[in-house]
């Protein structure tokens, strides 16, 4: 028995330079995280430190693509930047529920939540505000 082909799109923003939008549509699972992965390490790796991925046409998301998501997270703190996930999908939202993962996730609502979200710099180590008046 065959299995289709998954529907997997993606789009990608820059939109300053710190901010980049990657949009996916479709199924994020163990056949399409590869690309995922592959298209959020280069923004990161290109200095991309405030990043919004829009999931709002985003229908399953796997382990494996929960685990790019992670990782891509893991990636942009260390380099002391901000994550914002756009989830619309009540199915898709629900499972960032159930992990627990709606807790490590900034999820936002639309496009101009997730930007404010992102585009605030993170504070030093221990909240200072050296220079701050």
């Amino acid at each position: 028995m065959a299995f289709a082909e998954p529907w997997f799109e993606l789009s990608e923003e820059e939109l300053d330079e710190r901010t980049h939008l990657i949009a996916v549509s479709g199924e994020i699972h163990v056949s399409t995280a590869p690309e995922f992965s592959q298209r959020l390490n280069d923004a990161i790796g290109r200095g991309k430190t405030a990043v919004v991925l829009d999931l709002s046409g985003t229908e399953f998301i796997d382990s494996t693509g929960l685990s790019v998501l992670l990782n891509g997270l893991r990636r942009v703190t260390r380099a002391h930047g901000r994550m914002a996930l756009i989830v619309t999908n009540p199915t898709v939202l629900r499972l960032f529920q159930i992990t627990r993962l709606d807790s490590t996730f900034d999820i936002a609502a639309d496009r101009d939540e997730a930007l404010s979200l992102v585009q605030r710099r993170r504070q030093p180590a221990g909240g200072s505000t050296a220079g701050a008046p």
